[in-house]
């Protein structure tokens, strides 16, 4: 037997109407902000997430699944969403839309990373991105874009948690910082961040190694060196989210874990799901669309894991109802050429109906009926035929209602109204 590859999973029959839960309810909140849904490639140039993500992060640095094509070319599975993006929206020539310009997309993604809950090697992600507004109130928006859709699934026991990283400018003045305290603590980090000292000492804040944790509880606040513009925008920020009602908190050690974050950061985070709990995760990233080819284009946005997401539902025993049963199973005896025609009628009125094509005993069908959830079930003989009447059973009660069957089709279409 070929067994599945580690780190990935199957989507069951069984349980993918908890996928399109999800997804039709983020398409109504996606919706009711004005986004559009993008589609990007799964795969890019490898050179895309070397100038978006950064050589230096954990995700190019050791995540990517990286390989050579038959043209030679380098090629990556996207490890996230926002660069595919941005090379999509300075390629297609997207800047000159109205602005902001405001996207919604699906994707799977691909990190080479030990699997653990709710985050495989392939994952699938639902994230949004506004680009052409540089505003603290675009940021807040898509801050609760984010809490409006836990709102709507019911998912409570969240907390946001924000920060600012500052510009170019400000942050490196930080680094400096950083890099003198670390000097000091340099034989108590781990060999990564030993490297990043060098290379990216902003990095060394989001290690998840035990010491390197203990030390970055005494490092400087980001928040003490940014600029006077970034300083107003994260308070303007600030402002927002409590003009929208939204709480939040401020973590200085929020960095997140890609390098083309600018100005605003931000986690949505859930206490039951685990030490990295995670749900959401965002922010602001104006150089990003530059770094790629295009014209210097402020953006904001964010992602979350839809394995995470379900996982956060279990964990607080929120159930997803399977609305994906059938409306009408329709036995027959002996009278399935006729059956099959009423099913198919059914269907054009769209009705969700079905029939036995298994030769199966009467008994037997209905036993599969019930199997299948079917919310009714009618069986059709000469006897039904002969007085043009039926007996439609509704399955979760027991109780049987006399039809005619010309007026079947109506029947069920009230029934779904």
């Amino acid at each position: 037997m070929i067994n599945i590859p580690k780190g990935t999973k199957d989507m069951l029959p069984q349980e993918s109407y908890k996928w399109h839960y999800l997804e039709n309810n983020i398409k109504e909140i996606t919706r009711l902000f004005d986004y559009k849904e993008i589609r990007t490639p799964v795969f890019e140039h490898t050179e895309l997430f070397l100038r978006g993500v950064g050589e230096t992060t954990d995700i190019v640095g050791k995540e990517m699944y990286t390989f050579m094509d038959k043209g030679n070319r380098s090629i990556t599975l996207k490890p996230e969403g926002t660069a595919g993006v941005a090379r999509s929206f300075v390629e297609n020539g997207l800047h000159q839309l109205p602005q902001p310009l405001k996207c919604y997309y699906f994707t799977p993604v691909f990190r080479y990373e030990r699997p653990q809950a709710g985050r495989l090697r392939e994952h699938h992600q639902f994230g949004v991105e506004v680009f052409g507004v540089d505003t603290p109130a675009i940021d807040a928006e898509v801050i609760s874009t984010a809490k409006m859709l836990f709102e709507r699934l019911n998912i409570n026991n969240l907390t946001l948690y924000i920060n600012s990283i500052g510009c170019k400018e400000c942050r490196a003045n930080y680094n400096e910082a950083l890099r003198a305290f670390f000097k000091d603590n340099i034989d108590r980090m781990c060999p990564t961040c030993r490297e990043r000292l060098v290379t990216n000492p902003l990095r060394i804040l989001d290690c998840k190694v035990d010491d390197c944790i203990e030390i970055n509880k005494n490092a400087p606040s980001i928040l003490e060196y940014l600029c006077d513009s970034c300083r107003e925008h994260h308070e303007g920020v600030q402002n927002a989210l409590s003009n929208l009602g939204i709480l939040y908190k401020i973590d200085p050690r929020i960095v997140r874990g890609l390098d083309y974050y600018t100005k605003t950061v931000f986690e949505f985070v859930s206490e039951n799901i685990g030490a990295k709990g995670t749900v959401c995760g965002g922010g602001r990233y104006n150089g990003l669309v530059e770094q790629v080819g295009g014209k210097s284009c402020p953006a904001v946005g964010f992602g979350m894991g839809l394995e995470r997401l379900l996982l956060t539902l279990e964990a607080e025993s929120l159930e997803i109802v399977n609305n994906e049963i059938p409306t009408v199973y329709i036995g027959d005896i002996e009278q399935k050429a006729y059956v099959m025609r009423l099913v198919a009628a059914l269907r054009r009125a769209g009705i969700s109906a079905l029939c036995d094509l298994a030769a199966r005993s009467v008994k037997a069908q209905l036993k599969y009926a019930d199997k299948l959830g079917a919310l009714y079930t009618i069986v059709i003989g000469d006897e039904e035929l002969k007085n043009s009447i039926v007996k439609v059973r509704n399955m979760k009660d027991g109780s049987c209602e006399e039809v005619a069957i010309d007026e079947i089709i109506a029947y069920f279409k009230n029934k779904s109204n």
